[in-house]
């Protein structure tokens, strides 16, 4: 497992974290990619969602799932799943949102509090962690798959988001 941290000063650096994320995509031909956001209200998860959505090349309103709890967004060859568990309190709110038939090649899924998914899903090929500090953020970016690896390997060297890594571990 590989992890990448982010300074991000502001929320013009979050923005420019996701479309790094999207310039780096593995695509999703082969497999299902599995994203986990995590952090508090607040910490930027669906902004940075947001941003990485557009620079795939999703056009008009992007929502957040808070309400909706799953919206889809078609951009090229995949489809993206914006989900946000908060408001599932059981198991069963999960099984009835049927993500499970998501799991398959040339979708992405990009699930806000995955704490609330069972560990019976498959490892997250990255977990992005936000911290808020102040105006800024810390973003932790873990790697759970070999697919992950890859990502992050790319991600690393993205010249527009280097000068926001602390650290290479």
């Amino acid at each position: 497992m590989t992890r990448l941290t982010f300074d991000l000063p502001d929320a013009a650096a979050t923005d420019e974290l996701g479309r790094a994320l999207a310039r780096t995509f593995p695509g999703a031909s082969d497999a299902c990619r599995v994203v986990y956001l995590q952090g508090e209200i607040g910490a930027g998860k669906s902004s940075l969602v947001r941003a990485f959505l557009r620079a795939r090349g999703v056009r008009g309103p992007i929502r957040s799932p808070t309400y909706t709890l799953v919206e889809l967004h078609p951009a090229g060859d995949t489809t993206f799943v914006h989900v946000d568990l908060y408001r599932v309190r059981d198991h069963a709110e999960i099984e009835g949102l049927g993500l499970r038939e998501s799991l398959e090649a040339g979708r992405a899924l990009l699930i806000e509090w995955p704490e609330r998914v069972t560990a019976a899903w498959p490892a997250p090929d990255l977990r992005i962690r936000l911290v808020d500090r102040g105006a800024g953020r810390r973003a932790a970016v873990d790697s759970g798959t070999a697919a992950g690896d890859t990502w992050l390997r790319y991600l690393a060297s993205d010249e527009r988001t280097i000068s926001y890594l602390s650290n290479l571990t």
